[in-house]
């Protein structure tokens, strides 16, 4: 008896322990199966909410197509007698530019020469002669690596002024010292060509007429936007933001041809940050309002910081940051951006740019560092 009474208990424990194992396993389930269709339920209500993610420069932008132009100095030859070179005056070149106002009279120079070519220079071949206005330089101890300081300073400046001048890679620019030696003195001739490259134009054009040709697409859009101004000046700065954000796609691909300028942007509507920048400042030139091109980082919506372009702008002796780019959201599901969107870097102040942007004024490694205006502090009111 008392053995049939002990497995008796011995299977009731079992069983017990059998059916609350299964109860367990049960309840687990239930809490997978509710976590499951819990966590899509999230998913597509994210997808579908339309959330706004800034357009992000993970292109490398600045860093990749604004950087320093390569200087290779070509070998110098001693030559017994003087060759034919000319000392070229570009004094009377009057220019009043951002960027140009703050580089040294060197500098200043190439600059001048640049500005004074512009024309030729659209043919990518067109030598350009400074002729014996470095001889001072170059006959100093780590004279052409002034000169090359000089010359990158130049050329950074004209790039971040002149918007409009899209078609030049400083990459294939060569900067040339010849040497005349005579008797005990040696006399420099400096010109730049495109050394042994077939010419100093970027990849997309291989001519004067395809440049020209691109310049009057440019101009033509240009004209089209510009026929709607004002005169006030508030209004003229909002309707070209407004036109940018309203037209121009964000081109995340990073592959295709012009992204940077302002063809990119005015012509084939899609661009990265630094065409928008470009093309921003490009038609306030044209309206005669001030604004500049800022490089640097901004942090975005996720949290990454890269490299990024956008504008500082002058309005009633102020000045105010409009990033266009971050205007003109990426919507996640599609639809329309709001308002507050559309306009959440337009003419703002420092207390609202310098929370996610950091702008750099040395444009390449190594480069001068320049300047900016100094932005009001709160953001400007209508």
């Amino acid at each position: 008896m008392k053995e049939e009474l002990a497995e008796k208990i011995t299977s009731v424990i079992l069983f017990l322990i059998i059916i609350g194992i299964f109860s367990v396993l049960i309840v687990f389930s239930i809490i997978a199966v509710q976590e499951f269709f819990g966590e899509d339920e999230e998913l597509a209500f994210a997808e579908n909410t339309g959330n706004i993610t800034q357009n992000s420069s993970e292109e490398k932008t600045v860093e990749d197509d604004i950087e320093a132009p390569e200087i290779v100095e070509n070998p110098i030859s001693s030559l017994e007698s003087p060759s034919t070179i000319s000392n070229n005056d570009y004094s009377s070149v009057k220019v009043d530019k951002y960027f140009y106002n703050q580089l040294d009279e060197k500098s200043r120079i190439i600059y001048r020469a640049f500005e004074s070519n512009k024309e030729q220079m659209k043919t990518g071949t067109y030598q350009i002669e400074l002729g014996t206005s470095f001889s001072d330089i170059l006959s100093q101890t780590n004279g052409q690596d002034k000169l090359g300081e000089y010359y990158q300073s130049a050329i950074e400046a004209y790039t971040y002024d002149n918007a409009e001048v899209f078609y030049l890679s400083p990459k294939k620019m060569y900067l040339n010292i010849e040497t005349t030696t005579r008797g005990g003195n040696s006399t420099y001739n400096v010109y730049i060509n495109s050394g042994d490259e077939a010419n100093y134009l970027t990849e997309e054009f291989n001519s004067k007429e395809e440049v020209d040709q691109a310049i009057a697409q440019i101009e033509q859009v240009k004209n089209q936007i510009l026929q709607n101004k004002t005169g006030n000046t508030y209004e003229d700065i909002k309707m070209v933001h407004d036109y940018l954000v309203d037209t121009i796609s964000y081109d995340s691909s990073l592959s295709k041809q012009n992204i940077y300028n302002v063809y990119g942007a005015l012509v084939n509507r899609e661009c990265v940050c630094e065409g928008y920048a470009r093309a921003f400042k490009y038609l306030l030139n044209e309206l005669g309002i001030p604004c500049v091109l800022v490089i640097g980082t901004a942090t975005n919506s996720q949290g990454e910081t890269e490299n990024h372009a956008w504008n500082y702008v002058q309005l009633q002796e102020n000045w105010y940051a409009v990033d266009s780019t971050w205007d003109d959201p990426v919507i996640i599901g599609g639809g329309t951006a709001t308002d507050d969107s559309k306009y959440k870097y337009f003419l703002v102040g420092e207390e609202v740019i310098n929370q996610d942007h950091s702008p750099s004024g040395q444009f390449t490694e190594g480069g001068k560092t320049f300047s900016y205006p100094n932005l009001s502090r709160e953001s400007y009111s209508n």
